[in-house]
């Protein structure tokens, strides 16, 4: 029997129990984006649809989130305001969908914790794009929300305007469908959105990349992290793209299998 601790090991107990009544196993996608992601890593994570990269993302920034409403609640105190966790879409619609997708895991985990006798995670989600009304974006701005979900250009009016300040206190940003913008003339607003939110941090934040196929990884995952260290998730198990030669940079693509039943968000 293998002594080395299972993808889920790092987790709280609430998440790691929701996560396992929920779904057979995680993914290989899953498995080795969660090592890397945990380890304060800048990740690229390349898997096909279905193979839940929605989680391999999120999951552990919702756990951090749910650790910290725990500590809140054993403490009494509340922290300062504003979001944490920030997923920059270049589709409108692949927002919307993702903010359904994520409703299920909160609830479920909030639902867990309740049951193991621990506060209930009170992890709120918003929505600021080009369609959002001017009431709500106020509202945003006043009770930012824990995750924030957003568009390229829409980060950019936040940057530029009072809501920027709602951004202070990010820790992760997930920019979902990567390749298509890396290259692109909206690739390099976002690129220079994203330098400009971490000029505002007291340290850099994490960055994650989805994508179904990416064409070469290593530049994609260049675009993502620029200068700083990167891995690339192929098939579960984490790639360092820092020492990825010219001729190996084609590697770095999931080839489509992953473990698990069924199709995960």
């Amino acid at each position: 029997m293998s002594s080395e601790p299972g993808p889920l090991a790092r987790f709280s107990a609430p998440t790691r129990e929701w996560f396992t009544e929920s779904f057979p196993t995680p993914t290989r996608a899953q498995s080795g984006a969660w090592q890397s992601i945990a380890n304060g890593d800048n990740t690229l994570v390349i898997a096909p649809t279905g193979s839940g990269k929605t989680l391999a993302a999120f999951l552990w920034a919702i756990d951090t989130l749910v650790q910290e409403k725990e500590a809140e609640a054993a403490a009494e105190s509340r922290r300062l305001r504003g979001s944490r966790v920030l997923y920059v879409s270049p589709l409108k619609a692949l927002a919307v969908d993702v903010e359904r997708n994520l409703r299920a895991p909160l609830a479920g985990i909030a639902r867990t914790a309740a049951r193991m006798g621990l506060p209930e995670p009170a992890i709120t989600i918003g929505v600021r794009s080009g369609d959002t009304p001017a009431q709500r974006r106020r509202t945003l701005i006043s009770s930012p929300p824990d995750i924030l979900i957003t568009t390229p250009e829409s980060l950019y009016l936040m940057l530029t305007s009072a809501a920027r300040e709602t951004l202070d206190t990010v820790r992760t940003v997930i920019v979902d469908e990567v390749h298509a913008v890396a290259g692109t003339k909206r690739g390099a607003h976002l690129a220079l959105s994203l330098e400009r939110l971490d000029e505002r941090l007291s340290q850099p934040a994490q960055r994650i990349g989805l994508s179904a196929t990416v064409k070469p990884a290593a530049e994609v995952a260049r675009f993502l992290s620029g200068r700083a260290p990167r891995h690339c998730c192929r098939s579960g198990e984490p790639q360092d793209l820092r020492s990825v030669g010219r001729r190996a940079r084609l590697r770095y693509e999931c080839s489509g299998k992953f473990s698990g039943a069924g199709s995960q968000p």
